[in-house]
């Protein structure tokens, strides 16, 4: 269960940002429609949205990775919308949330409920953004979820979280938890360094941009995590 994070409302006003970083992200960062996922639309970060302004205005400002589009993100929000029958009627967990695209394209296919966790308050705050822009409702958790038991969930879903080597034996390990338990487990990512390909099995690949990445240098995929 998810008992050891805080469980915030769907209102980014409950991160405890300040409400002029809220407004300066709700209309710096333009709302425009996804490349290769055009059925959903997000806050940006453009040239000119002046991310250095939020980071003189909050200490605690980390890397803005809610800010752009990631491989893997893009690819399973794209493939959750291709197949909806992964998870219309079923709870899902969107680990690493980011922007929140890959929640809002399984609450956009049906799901009964969406739950987006990530441990930069930014990025919830981005998030809850995002699922307004979208008109869907999810709820937000702010929080590290890898140390703790498998969530009451039907699904994870996970993107772009195999980029450094500790974060990647993190994810894995609570990811055979999760297996263990019962739940399904889908992995978006363009094949990174630390990636677990031996608990993978590939579903799907996706040409498309990736933020840490040269654009077409690999292609996004889609696998099943079976532990």
């Amino acid at each position: 269960m998810i008992d050891h994070v805080e469980i915030w409302a769907e209102t980014s006003g409950d991160t405890g940002l300040p409400s002029q970083v809220i407004q300066f992200i709700e209309t710096r960062f333009p709302v425009e429609p996804v490349p290769s996922v055009s059925e959903i639309v997000l806050h940006s970060a453009g040239p000119g949205s002046g991310l250095w302004r939020l980071a003189r205005m909050d200490d605690t400002f980390a890397s803005p990775y809610w800010a752009y589009l990631w491989g893997g993100g893009l690819a399973l929000a794209r493939h959750v919308l291709d197949h909806p029958e992964t998870v219309a009627g079923r709870s899902v967990l969107d680990l690493g949330s980011g922007s929140g695209i890959v929640g809002i394209a399984a609450a956009k296919s049906g799901a009964r409920q969406v739950i987006a966790a990530d441990t930069d308050r930014y990025a919830v705050a981005a998030t809850a953004l995002n699922a307004a822009a979208n008109e869907v409702v999810l709820a937000t958790v702010c929080g590290d979820l890898t140390a703790g038991a498998p969530p009451d969930v039907d699904v994870v879903l996970v993107g772009d979280l195999f980029y450094e080597a500790d974060l990647a034996a993190r994810v894995a390990a609570f990811l055979d938890r999760c297996v263990s338990a019962g739940i399904a487990v889908l992995v978006g990512d363009p094949r990174r360094d630390f990636l677990p390909h031996s608990r993978l099995r590939l579903l799907a690949e996706y040409p498309a941009m990736d933020f840490a990445g040269p654009a077409g240098s690999r292609p996004n995929a889609v696998f099943s995590y079976v532990g």
